[in-house]
């Protein structure tokens, strides 16, 4: 998948019209029932990719202006923003998220050149993250609504560089593993123990499986025995 924020800002229009031409189709009575996250309705997924976009649309603002603007008030402020929010009725919701995208693609579209490669000590990273950091909140959250969107629909692009981000981003409490993605000639390894099972799989299932949204039943481990329990992604 290409790294150029502007080219994924494309992606990042499609994915969004895919959420909410799924969402449209849902009884509006459906706000209200239980999601794929534990402990968050439909709702609550809902309002939370609204206000993602708004929290990266922050970001931006800072990127382009170099007036710091945290992209929420505080942790407290994000939970609270997203327990009020959810359970608005349907239209409500979707609107909103038509909103906060169109805020996001304004304020990206501003950016001068260099204003990208401005480092946010939020993110981790340069502003040029930012299309991505989107796209993988809308993408995976769409699976979250439970609607029938999975990530068989997922592209190898999208696959495969959400597969690196989560390898990349591994901390000590995840199990030593070797992914070995059908057709990807290298192998992505996660821990250092010297003799880790494999695990070996399509590209989508293997990061879907990592990122908490697949069970891994399409997925081998060698030597044989059960998948390895992998550590909560965040």
């Amino acid at each position: 998948m290409t790294m150029d924020p502007l080219v994924l800002l494309t992606d990042v229009d499609r994915a969004t019209d895919e959420l909410l031409r799924s969402a449209a189709d849902l009884d509006p009575a459906a706000v209200g029932s239980p999601s794929r996250l534990p402990g968050w309705t439909v709702g609550h997924v809902l309002t939370h990719v609204a206000r993602n976009a708004d929290a990266l649309t922050n970001l931006l603002t800072t990127a382009r202006t170099g007036v710091e603007t945290p992209p929420y008030p505080s942790p407290e402020a994000r939970e609270t923003g997203i327990q009020d929010g959810a359970a608005r009725p349907l239209r409500d919701q979707l609107e909103d998220i038509r909103a906060s995208h169109e805020r996001f693609a304004d304020a990206a579209a501003a950016m001068p050149a260099e204003a990208w490669a401005v480092f946010l000590p939020w993110l981790g990273q340069s502003a040029a993250a930012l299309p991505w950091t989107r796209l993988r909140e809308v993408t995976v959250h769409h699976v979250d609504l439970g609607l029938g969107y999975t990530p068989a629909e997922w592209s190898d692009a999208f696959s495969l560089r959400l597969l690196r981000e989560i390898v990349a981003g591994a901390t000590d409490d995840w199990p030593a593993l070797q992914l070995r993605p059908y057709g990807i000639e290298h192998v992505l390894t996660i821990g250092s123990a010297p003799s880790p099972p494999v695990v070996g799989g399509p590209t989508r299932s293997i990061a879907a499986w990592l990122a908490g949204r697949h069970d891994g039943t399409d997925l081998t481990v060698s030597p044989d025995g059960e998948l390895p329990t992998p550590a909560r992604w965040k």
